[in-house]
């Protein structure tokens, strides 16, 4: 994701996985599933997330105008299916996994793409950017 950023914007990797500075702007990273063992990926599918985050993604489509939906991978844009197009941008590729990445993840300008779409709706715009580790750490209280 981060080298995606990079190449899309500009923004450079923070060295750190912090993201509450896109949250406090509105933004949302939603999967699926949202727990699971250590070393077993889905093992807690089927255990009723899937029908809490479809809730969610139809609450959002319903109760708002002009959102930004990034559906990356053929899970996420299966979920996504029942976005009103007409009244938000869904924008949609590869999963950023390293395995998949290279499939057209990489060069796909989601994050440009979600910005125009934004400033077209007279919203303001996501700074990608995250700010450096300790900045990030006093918000924390680390």
């Amino acid at each position: 994701m981060y080298k995606e950023l990079e190449q899309d914007l500009g923004v450079k990797h923070p060295g750190h996985g912090h993201l509450e500075g896109w949250a406090k702007q509105g933004v949302l990273l939603l999967n699926a599933v949202l727990t699971v063992e250590a070393s077993k990926a889905g093992a807690h599918q089927n255990k009723g997330w899937e029908k809490f985050t479809d809730r969610i993604i139809d609450e959002l489509n319903r109760h708002h105008e002009g959102l930004v939906f990034i559906l990356w991978g053929g899970y996420a844009q299966k979920k996504g299916a029942g976005i009103d197009k007409a009244r938000h941008l869904v924008l949609e590729g590869p999963h950023p996994s390293p395995l998949s990445a290279y499939r057209g993840f990489f060069g796909c300008g989601h994050f440009s793409k979600a910005n125009a779409y934004l400033e077209t709706q007279g919203k303001t715009p996501i700074n990608w950017q995250l700010e450096a580790l300790a900045s990030a750490q006093g918000q924390l209280g680390i």
